[in-house]
C-alpha cells in the first residue's frame, strides 16, 4: 500500500530548508558580548583595545575575522603577533573552532597557517618575532589586519604599524586593531597608540567577560580573590591592577631586569686622560628560530663600571655569517674573553670558531642564570652597569616578565610571552667582566704643592721604616732607635 505524503509538512521542511540557507551561517552578534562587539562594529579605521588578561580579547578578534571573511569575498586577512608559535597556540583554534562549528567551509593549512573560505578570502595567521620579519608583509593587500599581544613587541611595533601594515590596508581601505594588556612599565609605542587621538580606543576586563563564569563555574572576582589569597597580596598590588583590571600602572617588580634610563643610560664613555685602557668582554647567544645575538662589554682599569659599548642581533645565519660576525667584533675589540651559548651544536660550533681564530672561546654557563641576572640587577641598582636607551637591551629589559603562575621564592621562571636575545648575550659577557678590580686613577702632583710636600714626607718615612727594619736584624749595627730619630737624622742631612 502507497503511502500518501503530507503535502503541507513537506512545504513546511521546504520553507525551514530555504530560511536557513538565506540566513548568514555566523552570526557574530550571536557569538560576541557587547564589548567586544562595540570594538568590533567602531568605524574607526584605526582602534586599539586594551584589556586584561581572560578579557576575551582574542576570541572577539577571530570572530571579526571570521565575519568579514564571510562578507568581503577574495580579500586578505591577518593575524600577527610574536611568533608563529603563539598564533597557533592562542587564535588558530579558535579559526578552526568557528569553522568547524558553523560549516564555513574554510580549507586549513597548517604549513602557513591560513584558512582558505569557498569565497576566496584567506585569513593568515603569522608571527614577527624580529624586525627582519615584518618585511614578509610588505605588499599584501589587507581588508583587516590584527595585532595582538602588541605590549611585548619590541620597538619595531612603530614600524610594523607605520610603514608596513598601513600602506597594505590602501588597497580596500582596511582596518587595523591592535590588542594587548598593560606592560609592566607603561611605556613604549603601545601605550603611545593608546593615549593617542588619531585612534579609537577600547577597554574591557574579565569582569565583563560573560564565558569565565560558563567555563570555570565561579565569578571573575572570585578567581580574583583566589589569586590574592594565594599572593598574599592586596587588590592594589600592580600586577592584579594591570592584568586584571586592565589599567596602567608602574609594575617593575613583574620585569626580569631593572633597567632604569635615568640610573643606566649613557651617550659616551667616560675618559679619563693618560691613565689606565679599556678591556672588552663579548657574548654570544645562537639561534636557529632565534636571532643570533652579540654583546660586547667595557670596562676601566680606574672607572668602576661596566659600559654595553655594542649590540648585534641577526637572524637566519649560517656558521660562516656566525663566524663572520663574531671576527669582525674580535678584530674591533681584541676582547679578553668570549663566551658563547650555542645550544645543542654547542661544542662543533665553537670547536670551529676556535679553529678559524685561535681565541679561548669559552662555552655559556646556564645552570646559574639566576644568580648572575640577581648580579646584573644589583649593579644597574648601584649604578655600575650602563646601556644606551635606544639599544636592544634597553628595550627589551621593559618587556621581559616573570611567569607568575610557575616562579616561586626559590626559583624564577621567565614567561614565554616575549623572548629576549640580547639579555643573554649580556648575562654571558658580564659574568667574564672584571670591572670589580678597578682602582682610582693616580692623581697628577705638581712640584712645590702642599701636596707634593705630603707626598715627599710620605715617601721618606716609608724608606724610614724600612731601615729601621733592616738595622733591627743586625744586631752587631746600632742602627737607629725610633723611626723618629731616622726622620731627624734625614733633616739633618
Amino acid at each position: 500500500m502507497a503511502i500518501r505524503k503530507n503535502k503541507s509538512h513537506d512545504a513546511a521542511l521546504l520553507e525551514e530548508l530555504n530560511t536557513r540557507l538565506a540566513a548568514p551561517l555566523f552570526d557574530i552578534k550571536e557569538h560576541c558580548f557587547k564589548e567586544q562587539l562595540a570594538f568590533i562594529e567602531d568605524p574607526a579605521d584605526f582602534a586599539t583595545a586594551c584589556c586584561s588578561r581572560r578579557s576575551g580579547k582574542t576570541i572577539g578578534c577571530a570572530a571579526d575575522l571570521t565575519d568579514t571573511a564571510q562578507k568581503r569575498a577574495g580579500t586578505v586577512l591577518l593575524y600577527i603577533t610574536l611568533s608563529r608559535a603563539s598564533a597557533k597556540r592562542i587564535i588558530w583554534p579558535e579559526l578552526l573552532d568557528l569553522n568547524r562549528k558553523y560549516q564555513l567551509g574554510g580549507v586549513p593549512n597548517i604549513a602557513d597557517l591560513s584558512i582558505t573560505y569557498p569565497n576566496g578570502s584567506i585569513i593568515y595567521c603569522s608571527g614577527a618575532k624580529n624586525k627582519a620579519e615584518i618585511e614578509k608583509f610588505r605588499g599584501l593587500p589587507i581588508v583587516l589586519c590584527y595585532i595582538d599581544e602588541a605590549q611585548s613587541f619590541p620597538s619595531f611595533l612603530q614600524e610594523l604599524i607605520d610603514d608596513v601594515i598601513s600602506k597594505a590596508l590602501y588597497d580596500y581601505n582596511g582596518r587595523l586593531r591592535v590588542i594587548g594588556t598593560p606592560p609592566p612599565i607603561p611605556t613604549g609605542y603601545f601605550h603611545q597608540i593608546c593615549h593617542g587621538d588619531q585612534w579609537a580606543h577600547h577597554s574591557w576586563t574579565m569582569l565583563q567577560n560573560p564565558w569565565l563564569l560558563k567555563k570555570s563555574g565561579k565569578t571573575p572576582m572570585q578567581l580574583i580573590e583566589r589569586d590574592l589569597k594565594r599572593k598574599g597580596v592586596s587588590m592594589d598590588d600592580p600586577s592584579i591592577q594591570r592584568e586584571c583590571f586592565g589599567r596602567w600602572v608602574t609594575d617593575s617588580n613583574s620585569l626580569i631586569f631593572r633597567y632604569d634610563k635615568d640610573k643606566n643610560s649613557y651617550e659616551d664613555l667616560p675618559t679619563i686622560s693618560g691613565h689606565g685602557q679599556w678591556h672588552y668582554v663579548i657574548g654570544c647567544d645562537m639561534g636557529t628560530d632565534d636571532a643570533d645575538a652579540l654583546a660586547v662589554l667595557a670596562y676601566h682599569d680606574h672607572i668602576p663600571g661596566v659600559y654595553l659599548v655594542e649590540e648585534i642581533a641577526r637572524t637566519k645565519q649560517g656558521i660562516t655569517e656566525l663566524a663572520v660576525m663574531i671576527g669582525d667584533a674580535i678584530k674591533k675589540y681584541e676582547p679578553h674573553s668570549i663566551v658563547i651559548d650555542a645550544g645543542a651544536l654547542g661544542k662543533k660550533i665553537n670547536l670551529e670558531l676556535n679553529r678559524r681564530f685561535n681565541l679561548p672561546i669559552k662555552a655559556a654557563e646556564k645552570s646559574r642564570k639566576f644568580e648572575y641576572i640577581a648580579l646584573l640587577n644589583d649593579a644597574l641598582r648601584t649604578q655600575k652597569f650602563f646601556a644606551k636607551e635606544t639599544g636592544l637591551f634597553a628595550n627589551d629589559s621593559m618587556l621581559v616578565e616573570k611567569d607568575k603562575e610557575k616562579s616561586t621564592n626559590d626559583k624564577i621562571v621567565v614567561s614565554d610571552r616575549f623572548h629576549s636575545d640580547i639579555t643573554d648575550a649580556v648575562l654571558y659577557a658580564y659574568r667574564e667582566s672584571l670591572h670589580f678590580l678597578s682602582e682610582p686613577a693616580p692623581q697628577k702632583i705638581y712640584l712645590g704643592t702642599p701636596e707634593w710636600y705630603q707626598k715627599q714626607k710620605e715617601e721618606m718615612e716609608e724608606i724610614a721604616l724600612k731601615t729601621l727594619e733592616m738595622s733591627k736584624k743586625d744586631k752587631n749595627d746600632p742602627g737607629a732607635e725610633s723611626i723618629d730619630d731616622i726622620w731627624k737624622l734625614s733633616e739633618n742631612e
